[in-house]
């Protein structure tokens, strides 16, 4: 057997989610670990909470995969009394390394919103926001065009409450649910979805003809803006919010399988494994 170094997992990440597609406020890559350490497991989770970290430790992972970055925003200290710092210690300190993808596994073909819209049956969805200056930095100057969001058509006109009911059976259950504003009766075809918090995208949502649109973490101002705006021109799109845990979560599965391939391609034996913690941070409601 051939184990691969945490530098080799890098190369295998970065060929599939490659660095250049993320955004530039963005936070990915290597945060913690040693290049030459060897990597016999790793455990694939959305968030580096202090509970996935402390699985990763009780599974006795080599390198923890992300989706959501630890150091976002800058810190001034790694005191291991902090929480970002006490985190590096307790990682440094099972010789655990982390990696996370974000924005460029958001944008990648294949990544978190073409698995989000493959729940509603689409699969030549096209970005809302083309990246095409990104693709070219990444050396994707040929093929699909990448981006954040998709966009596509179903097969045939469907009730907007149809769709949401859809989206509730095939994602994650969770506490908060799946929320429709607008008509829930209105007969739909072209769809919109951004896995994540999407309330940025809704000028890209309207210029793309889309019908409904499929986000999460939707807020009060920005979603009655965007019906406000709706109901004076066709009354689209209506909007269906998601659990952000739940919209990328489903992405994961598709992340192990596609990581199993190019570590074979490379001659390499590594273990994967989803995290079963849930790190959905809404419990109960009333």
């Amino acid at each position: 057997m051939t184990f691969p170094k945490v530098a080799d997992c890098v190369d295998v990440f970065e060929s599939l989610w490659p660095p250049a597609l993320a955004e530039s406020w963005d936070s990915i890559g290597l945060a913690v670990g040693d290049p030459d350490a060897e990597v016999r497991s790793i455990l694939l989770a959305l968030d580096p909470m202090d509970s996935v970290i402390a699985e990763a430790v009780v599974l006795g992972a080599d390198l923890v995969f992300n989706h959501h970055p630890l150091l976002l925003k800058p810190v001034q200290t790694v005191n291991a009394s902090t929480l970002k710092g006490g985190a590096i210690h307790t990682l440094i300190g099972h010789g655990i390394a982390l990696f996370n993808a974000h924005t460029n596994a958001d944008s990648a073909r294949g990544g978190v919103s073409d698995v989000l819209i493959s729940l509603l049956g689409i699969e030549d969805a096209e970005p809302l926001v083309p990246h095409r200056s990104a693709d070219a930095a990444a050396g994707l100057e040929q093929g699909p065009v990448t981006g954040i969001g998709r966009v596509g058509d179903l097969e045939s006109p469907t009730a907007v409450r149809e769709i949401a009911r859809t989206l509730s059976a095939r994602l994650p259950r969770t506490t908060t649910g799946v929320r429709i504003a607008g008509d829930p009766g209105a007969e739909v075809t072209r769809v919109a979805v951004c896995g994540g918090a999407g309330d940025s995208l809704f000028d890209a949502v309207r210029d793309s003809g889309a019908e409904v649109y499929i986000t999460a973490d939707l807020r009060h101002h920005p979603a009655t803006e965007a019906r406000d705006t709706a109901n004076r021109h066709t009354g689209n799109p209506h909007l269906i919010d998601v659990s952000h845990w739940a919209s990328e979560s489903v992405w994961l599965e598709a992340a192990a399988t596609e990581l199993e391939a190019e570590f074979a391609s490379r001659g390499f034996t590594v273990g994967l494994q989803r995290s079963a913690v849930n790190t959905d941070p809404w419990v109960e409601r009333y």
